[in-house]
């Protein structure tokens, strides 16, 4: 798991993100608000975020290599606040992919990793 502590506000994090995503052209299939969802009961809890990122030609590679590695995609990156500070984890497609035992996803994943490391280094650390 890589995990960066930034200065920045978790909404600002995000955004950051979101804007690294689409300049690696990959695609945001999902941003999952924890604080948001939490607010709609009343509650108010800490940043909790999460973004759902893959992209459609990559999801096909993928099941065609290991079909039960489609459990497993999109990949998420998780923003969340900790005591007074923000941190941004994220598990890299090579990481992912290992368990699965395959060569081909292996490759897939060393492809993607240096796209989430973009991704990642739009956050500044803290």
């Amino acid at each position: 798991m890589k995990t960066i502590t930034t200065s920045l506000a978790a909404d600002e994090a995000v955004e950051k993100l979101i804007a690294a995503i689409a300049e690696v052209e990959l695609r945001l299939v999902a941003h999952i608000n924890g604080q948001a969802n939490a607010a709609k009961l009343g509650k108010t809890v800490p940043a909790d975020q999460i973004l759902e990122v893959f992209r459609p030609d990559f999801a096909i590679r993928v099941w065609g290599a290991c079909k039960p590695a489609g459990h497993d995609i999109p990949l998420r990156i998780h923003v969340y606040e900790d005591g007074d500070t923000t941190k941004v984890a994220c598990r890299l497609p090579t990481t992912v992919f290992a368990p699965f035992g395959s060569a081909e996803l292996d490759a897939i994943g060393a492809e993607l990793d240096p796209l989430f490391e973009k991704i990642l280094a739009a956050v500044p650390e803290a």
